[in-house]
């Protein structure tokens, strides 16, 4: 297998070329991973995608720099799962002045995440609003996420 450049070193910087999975994908151009990254987006799952375009000896997560099965918009269970458990037990033991329900939100491609519940009044948030610049809740959530969930990816 052919040894490609760390991606910092590659010559064309901010870039992925990404390929089409379905019936499209030509083979991977070793000359053009030696500029930029290269990467992959289909519907299927990474099962599905293995049988594509990997074989039993190769891993297609080998063959390519960036990898998004299920068009990129989705984690892990086990990920998901974990990020769950941790940010309801975290709310819960907030010590803030409301809480109204709902307090994660799974989103296409993204978890939306509300201290005080998604259920809130706009009265209830402008409070809890002056409430977090005093108390700085979200700024310690988001503290304490980067710290447990380093490797996870995450934007906040």
């Amino acid at each position: 297998m052919a040894a490609y450049p760390p991606l910092a070193e590659r010559p064309i910087k901010n870039t992925i070329v990404l390929f089409d999975v379905d019936e499209t994908l030509t083979p991977a151009r070793r000359q053009l991973r030696q500029k930029v990254a290269i990467g992959y987006v289909g519907g299927s799952d990474l099962a599905k995608q293995q049988e594509q375009l990997g074989t039993a000896e190769i891993s297609v997560t080998s063959l390519f720099d960036y990898c998004f099965p299920e068009n990129g918009l989705t984690a892990r269970e086990d990920k998901y799962k974990e990020l769950v458990k941790f940010v309801l037990h975290y709310i819960a033991d907030l010590d803030i002045p409301v809480k109204r329900g709902t307090f994660m939100e799974f989103r296409n491609g993204m978890v939306n995440i509300s201290p005080i519940g998604r259920n809130a009044s706009v009265t209830e948030r402008n409070a809890y609003n002056e409430y977090d610049l005093e108390h700085k809740v979200r700024e310690k959530m988001v503290a304490a996420l980067r710290e447990k969930f380093p490797e996870f990816g995450l934007t906040y």
